[in-house]
């Protein structure tokens, strides 16, 4: 099959928006579209009057559509510049601010809306109203009416809304739910779920850096663990019912500030002790290219000792953990009922080494444990085990997310080549749903309640069968 050629529009060239970008690129040099002439003729994969109503589909052809970035939206100059060189994007379609990209109308057939969380709602009401399908990077919004407006925007449009929910993505996360479906382990019954943020990740994004603070992006649970509600919706197969929650900012406080400990870990007596050294942390991924990519270059793009060192002197990632202005949690469970009368126990905390996720799912004839990576799975009848590896040798430069976000670009890319998106394996309602379950536990553990939910999907079949 023939490459696509479609086009795409980036606001926010940061590390997310550039990620995905450069798997546009990627399959641009392996299929037809020219670089050299972006936008050069009418947006394609225009599907009039379909609305984002995606469903649960499977993983999407890969290789089989390609894509360009033809305009990019960034307000760093350097990292515009950077990003406007390494696709070929010309001056014209080269933008300070998303804004200013929005009045030039519509560029490009899709738009990679990475822009800060509390910068989700406008671009994508904008852009949808504009025509364009959208890929939208998790949280939808910080608010549920934000979040509300986004659906409202993309159905009254017929756009594309493909939420940035990686973890669906992952050959890990598909083979948990063809476990289930093949009834292997009988009726899931419950499920325990472990988010390990890692104490360096949580000083570096929750504690010094752009999610610290509820009011400039939101709780934590919704920027960090959105992912993960989202994902035990996904193989639990159905939106919970009720929810409750517990967790607080335990931690890093200035109550718990060492003695002799100073504001900046550069002039701190006791820094060689702590483990949220900003010194040892930073300066010691100037030897590794992928830490140089993911955390560095978010302190600083100068990757010299002096440079790191001049961003630890003067920027916010040189602070002291114990005197920061960071209010968000640092550990918070969340347990779910649902509808079927399962159950989940959900566990977000700082205070782990930085790996991958941990799950265990309860079934009535068999019990599945993983990592991430490895399944193992124990049949009850006849007690045997098998282990199941689903990791390959591609893996993000956080480790995290696997080969899931070129999993998410060519689903995005080819939802919009074929005017197709259920290929995508969740649309804007399932996404909104979601969000909603987050909210709800919130509200939970600011209340000290149990929150009713109120379903706001049809009625879906749990994962195989029902709990009673």
């Amino acid at each position: 099959m023939r490459a696509s050629g479609v086009t795409l529009a980036v606001a926010g060239a940061g590390i997310r928006g550039a990620t995905y970008a450069r798997r546009a690129l990627a399959t641009a040099h392996r299929g037809d579209a020219a670089p050299g002439s972006p936008g050069d003729r009418p947006p394609s994969g225009e599907h009039s009057g379909e609305a984002a109503t995606g469903g649960v589909g499977g993983r999407p052809p890969s290789g089989e559509h390609s894509a360009t970035v033809v305009a990019v939206a960034e307000p760093d100059p350097v990292r515009r510049a950077r990003f406007a060189a390494e696709h070929g994007i010309p001056p014209e379609r080269v933008f300070a601010d998303w804004r200013e990209m929005a009045a030039a109308g519509r560029l490009a057939d899709g738009v990679i809306i990475a822009t800060q969380d509390a910068e989700h709602a406008e671009p994508a009401i904008r852009f949808a109203d504009l025509g364009y399908h959208i890929l939208l990077e998790k949280p939808m919004a910080t608010n549920e009416p934000d979040a509300a407006a986004i659906l409202e925007a993309v159905e009254r449009n017929g756009s594309t809304l493909a939420v940035c929910h990686v973890l669906r993505y992952t050959p890990y996360t598909a083979a948990i739910r063809e476990l289930i479906a093949a009834g292997r382990i009988g009726t899931p019954i419950s499920i325990q779920h472990l988010e390990p943020v890692g104490w360096w990740h949580q000083a570096h994004s929750y504690v010094r850096g752009n999610w610290r603070r509820e009011d400039e992006s939101g709780p934590m649970l919704m920027t960090k663990s959105c992912h993960d509600i989202d994902w035990i919706i996904h193989v639990m197969g159905e939106v919970p019912a009720r929810v409750s929650s517990f967790g607080r900012l335990s931690h890093f406080r200035p109550e718990n500030r060492p003695p002799g400990a100073a504001d900046r870990c550069l002039d701190c007596k006791v820094e060689s002790s702590c483990p949220y050294s900003a010194k040892r942390l930073y300066l010691s991924c100037l030897d590794d290219p992928d830490l140089r990519a993911w955390p560095l270059s978010v302190v600083t793009t100068d990757h010299t000792e002096a440079g790191v060192t001049e961003a630890l002197r003067e920027g916010p990632y040189g602070r002291c953990v114990y005197a920061a202005d960071n209010d968000v949690v640092d550990h918070q469970v969340v347990n779910l009922e649902f509808p079927s009368g399962a159950t989940a126990a959900f566990t977000m905390t700082a205070f782990t080494p930085y790996v991958q996720r941990q799950t265990r799912i309860f079934g009535t004839a068999g019990f599945i444990e993983g990592d991430g990576a490895r399944l193992t799975l124990r049949d009850f009848v006849t007690g045997e085990e098998e282990v199941v590896e689903t990791a390959d040798d591609h893996r993000s430069p956080d480790g995290r997310h696997d080969d899931a976000d070129d999993a998410l670009a060519d689903a995005f890319i080819a939802a919009i080549a074929t005017g197709d998106p259920s290929l995508l394996p969740s649309d804007a309602r399932e996404s909104l749903a979601a969000h909603r379950v987050v909210w709800a536990a919130e509200r939970a553990r600011r209340s000290g309640t149990v929150v009713d939910i109120t379903p706001s999907l049809p009625s879906a079949s749990p994962a195989k069968g029902t709990a009673q």
